[in-house]
This record gives structure tokens, sequence and C-alpha cells, in this order.
């Protein structure tokens, strides 16, 4: 697993939080979820999404736009339009409201209609302090046009909401999160773009099997020389490189995704206790995570967990604060 692919864990497009909305002029949805990350495409038409305190966005079919919540928004079909504004949430998925859910047996008859413009939309409820990671490298609005991967996966979007067919509501959520991994993608690779460090890293032959091999075995007793030595590479040469390209030494790299992985297993369901948390992300007891932990993330694990992971003092992994902590 890579750095990127890592942060996909918990990011599912579910059947409930997926619309697809087909418009005649006069309209103006709003949407007031303010869902963590929702990714909205034109299908057919065009037509203006308007983000709070943000400047409006015009999207012409194909167009893919990303916005980071919790920061509510609107689709209009001009600025500034004379139609009344439908708070689009749960219901706005309803035919009644402008919308579908799409779900077997029912067709929206209203697609063919001259004129008419298609957008589809998915929310992500982003959870935990893996999604954190990647909402902190996105801007708050993220614009693509139609080209490369992300233009065909949208293409087999369209088919697929043209039609009814069993499993369906599988099929389109499946194919908005491709959707959604290749537009990130896509906007990370523009010419003149300024992607997180640990993206970019990637493409090096060196320090990117290095990231690989942390997230794959972030639990092994890693030290500078034995991640060398895997890397095929001098323990002062991966120092160096891995320093320069991703901004912080490698075992300081570990400790912060380490943490990562750490606070989402102290907020999760399954009631880990902390010595367990601390032998799944690679301590052998639990003194010795607590004390990281802290350092890391400015409380103490038992702290972190009693308050579900709310408010904390130190920075996230990946932030210049975190980079200065380790």
């Amino acid at each position: 697993m890579d750095p990127f692919g890592d942060l996909f864990r918990g990011i599912r497009a579910q059947g409930s939080l997926f619309g697809s909305s087909t418009l005649t002029a006069p309209w103006s949805l709003r949407f007031v979820d303010g869902a963590p990350l929702t990714l909205c495409t034109v299908l057919d038409g065009a037509g203006w999404i308007v983000p709070d305190g943000r400047p409006a966005e015009h999207l012409a079919a194909g167009d893919m736009l990303v916005v980071r919540g919790p920061a509510r928004f609107s689709f209009v079909d001009a600025p500034g339009t004379a139609a009344e504004p439908i708070e689009c949430g749960e219901s706005c998925a309803v035919p009644e409201l402008g919308g579908t859910r799409h779900r077997l047996g029912w067709h929206d008859d209203t697609a063919d209609r001259p004129g008419s413009t298609t957008l589809v939309t998915g929310a992500y409820p982003v959870t935990g302090e893996i999604g954190r990671r990647l909402l902190d490298a996105l801007p708050d609005v993220l614009r693509l046009v139609p080209d490369g991967t992300a233009d065909a996966v949208r293409a087999l979007l369209y088919a697929e909401v043209a039609v009814d067919a069993p499993g369906q509501q599988v099929v389109l959520d499946r194919l908005l999160d491709w959707l959604l991994v290749c537009t990130l993608r896509e906007w990370f690779d523009r010419p003149g773009g300024a992607p997180p460090a640990w993206y970019s890293a990637h493409r090096d032959p060196v320090v990117g099997h290095a990231l690989r091999l942390l997230h794959e075995e972030p639990a092994a007793p890693w030290t500078v020389s034995s991640l060398a030595e895997r890397a095929g590479v001098s323990r002062a040469t991966l120092a160096k490189r891995f320093t320069e390209l991703v901004g912080e030494p490698p075992l300081t790299y570990l400790t912060g995704w380490r943490m990562t992985l750490a606070a989402d297993l102290l907020t999760g369901r399954d009631g880990a206790t902390v010595a367990e948390v601390a032998r799944s992300v690679g301590y052998s007891d639990a003194f010795g995570f607590s004390a990281a932990f802290k350092r890391v993330r400015g409380v103490t694990p038992s702290d972190f967990r009693r308050t579900g992971g709310g408010p904390v003092t130190g920075s996230p992994p990946g932030s210049p604060a975190a980079e200065r902590s380790g």
C-alpha cells in the first residue's frame, strides 16, 4: 500500500449519500449537509457551483469539482438565478425534489428533456485521523476539466446512471469512489501543481519504495539501516533523500503515521486496550507508546479516547508542527 492509497481506507460512497439530479432552468439546489468531502460532476448540460464564501465555479459537461467541507454550497443554472433554493440533504435525492436515489425500477424520465442538466454528487463521510490527513492536503474547492482516466470513469458513470439494473447502486458507489481517486490523482499530477511531499516522493525509486514498506508494515521494528537495506541503498543515502523529498526523516514520518493509525484504533468500535493498540502499531509496551502519542498528539492515549478524538493540542501528522515535534 502506498501513502496515497492508504488514505482512502475509510472513504467510501454510500447509497444514501449518492444523488443524481436532472434539472431544467431555472434551478437552485442548496447542499446543506456540510459533508467533509463532496464530489460533483456534470454528465450533460452546464451550471454553476457556488461554495459559501468562494467565487462561483462554472461546470460544463464532464467537469468535476471536489468541495471540502464543512462549507455548504449551491448548484444553480446561473449566478443570481431567480429560482427558489431547494435544500439538499438526504431528502434531495428523492424525485419529488428534483433528484434521484437510484434503485431498480425507477427511471428518471426528465433526462431526455432539451436543455436539461444532469448533476451527479457523492458526499463522503470522511472520519478518523487517516481521512483527515487526506483532507488536509486538499484545497477548499478543487476543479478538474475532462482529461485522462477521470474522464473515462465519468463516461462509465454516465452509462450506468442511464439504466436500471440489478446491483446498480453498488456499481454507482464504486464508480464514484473510482472517480474520486482518479480526480485527486490527476489534480496532484497536474502541471504546476503543489501536491503534498509524501505524494510527490512516491515517484522516487528509493523513497517511494521506502514509503510503501512503512505503510505495508507500520508495526515492523524499523531502523533507518533496516529500511535502507530493504530499499537497496546505504543508510546515509536513504536518510538524506527521504528527508529532502518528504520533509522529515524516515523514523519521524513513521512515528507520525503510527500515531495516525493509533488514533483511529483508540476511537474504534472494537474497544482495544491501550496496550493492544500499542502492539498493533509497533510498540512493545504501553508506556513507550503513550509517551510517543503524547509527544505527537499533545494528549495521552487515554485522554484522546475519552474525548472521542476531540480537540487536541498537537498538530496532525504531516503538518509543519508535527514534523518539528518528531
